[in-house]
């Protein structure tokens, strides 16, 4: 690889690494569990990456690609693609497309983590953008019943929080 070229590569990764810091001015609904202010997205992103690599074990498969799922976790959508060297482009529009396929093992995981952070954050924060929003327990169910296709163990969580919020009066039992 040239110079001219290197340094081109890296005037372009560096845009789009500027490009995602936007993330952390993109609002969320769900609330963080100590300031209950509301989470931004680079705030998930980072949470997501965590859950990924603390959970793994608990993916449906036995031989998950952790990085590839981090990597899905971490990669934004098409605007910023652009801005990236060619071959990037590419591969993170590929991981992208599969995230959003849900097909594979990875994707699957990724996916039930994606899920399960917010719905920790809204038991933690006794319902948080459950209340404010008046989501019922059929409602908050359907979000997270994507979550088995990557991991049962982290599905079975989910739904004893969704009990345990419900018990609470956090989380409405049907909609009202």
């Amino acid at each position: 690889m040239s110079r001219d070229h290197s340094v081109a590569r890296l005037a372009q990764q560096i845009t789009f690494i500027a490009e995602c810091d936007k993330l952390k001015e993109v609002f969320r609904q769900t609330i963080n569990i100590t300031s209950r202010r509301p989470e931004n997205d680079a705030e998930h992103s980072w949470a997501f990456c965590l859950c990924v690599m603390v959970l793994a074990e608990h993916a449906n498969v036995p031989h998950l690609d952790v990085l590839r799922v981090l990597k899905m976790g971490l990669i934004a959508a098409d605007r910023i693609f652009g801005l990236l060297p060619v071959d990037q482009a590419r591969e993170f529009r590929a991981l992208w497309d599969e995230f959003e396929a849900r097909v594979t093992p990875e994707a699957k995981f990724a996916h039930a983590c994606d899920r399960f952070q917010p719905m920790l954050l809204n038991a933690r924060t006794e319902g948080g953008s459950w209340r404010k929003h008046r989501v019922s327990l059929p409602q908050a169910q359907t979000r997270a019943a994507p979550v088995a296709d990557g991991s049962v163990e982290l599905a079975a969580a989910i739904d004893q929080m969704l009990r345990d919020a419900v018990a609470a009066g956090q989380l409405a039992p049907a909609a009202t």
